[in-house]
């Protein structure tokens, strides 16, 4: 009597859990909309909600519960498919002026033309100036991949960045990001939304084995191509800075395995170098200060040996 009494309390708390869950989803779905919100989404939004109060509070009377329970599947499925998926992801937007411009490429053999590379000056965060150039790589003079943390959110959080080393070519940096309109700033619970489209920034800079750094730099090749081709939403969970480096990253017979550390970006350094990544002849703490660059990046912010001079220290055994 006792084991069912238990399985029954089970059974209640993970329903009503289950309800608060999907009506907070729901409410927020409905409630961002198609990236900007309305009058009209918000009373909806807030009749889901009461909704979803109404059905959690009908789990106390057994008169009305199934009718609710059934009311509340048949809304909820109402949402998923008529308003979730009918939200698609778009190219033609009015975007920051940072963000406005698409990279893609063109590949012919062994050598890729990236368009479009992103070179701004920034006198302060909101006021710079833009330009791009297009540049050819050869593949064959690909040496390596740099790794960039920009910590932004305490230890666990931070922003990933791939950078491709062609040697005397230069280095190609690759920022995978959301893709914001003019006067939107970024939210993390936005993120979960489909309130940003996917963007990969082509960049100057302001390892692994050759043949994994040639293999997934033509991924996110084509990974580039595809979005300025087809727009994709970008996901705070699914489908971010780092999330998308690890996908990427599959095309490589060597891949890492996918951990909790991949979620918690912050931590990635660590786990690349608990694999073998990095050098791991000195303590990652002293790797990890060795490999700062905020001083350096500083110095030789508008010099044209920007990449030597953030490498001077952390190239040292």
């Amino acid at each position: 009597m006792k084991i069912l009494n238990i399985l029954k309390g089970i059974k209640w708390s993970l329903l009503t859990l289950m309800l608060i869950v999907t009506t907070v989803w729901a409410v927020l779905a409905i409630y961002f909309g198609d990236s900007h919100t309305g009058i009209l989404q918000t009373a909806i939004a807030a009749v889901v909600g009461c909704f979803g109060l109404a059905t959690l509070v009908s789990l106390g009377f057994t008169q009305w519960r199934k009718r609710f329970l059934v009311g509340y599947a048949i809304l909820f499925v109402l949402i998923v498919s008529g308003w979730w998926f009918a939200v698609q992801p778009s190219n033609d937007r009015q975007w920051q002026a940072d963000l406005a411009t698409l990279p893609f490429a063109t590949v012919e053999g062994d050598f890729v033309t990236v368009h479009n590379i992103r070179n701004i000056d920034y006198r302060s965060e909101f006021d710079y100036s833009t330009a791009y150039y297009d540049k050819t790589f050869d593949l064959n003079a690909l040496k390596g991949i740099d790794l960039f943390a920009v910590y932004w959110m305490g230890p666990a959080i931070a922003h990933t960045i791939l950078s491709f080393n062609f040697g005397e070519k230069g280095h190609l940096a690759v920022s995978i990001e959301a893709r914001k309109e003019q006067g939107e700033g970024y939210s993390t619970i936005k993120g979960f939304f489909r309130q940003y489209e996917l963007t990969y920034i082509v960049a100057d800079e302001r390892h692994p084995p050759k043949e994994n750094a040639r293999r997934l730099f033509l991924e996110y090749i084509k990974e580039i191509n595809e979005l300025h081709e087809k727009p994709a939403f970008y996901n705070t969970l699914l489908d971010n800075c780092t999330t998308a480096i690890w996908v990427n990253t599959r095309v490589n017979p060597t891949h890492l395995p996918f951990s909790w550390k991949i979620l918690l970006s912050g931590y990635l350094p660590e786990y690349i170098y608990e694999s073998g990544g990095l050098n791991t002849k000195i303590p990652f703490e002293q790797l990890q200060q060795q490999a700062y660059i905020n001083v350096a990046a500083k110095i030789f912010d508008k010099s044209p040996e920007f990449s030597q001079g953030i490498r001077a220290t952390i190239d040292k055994p």
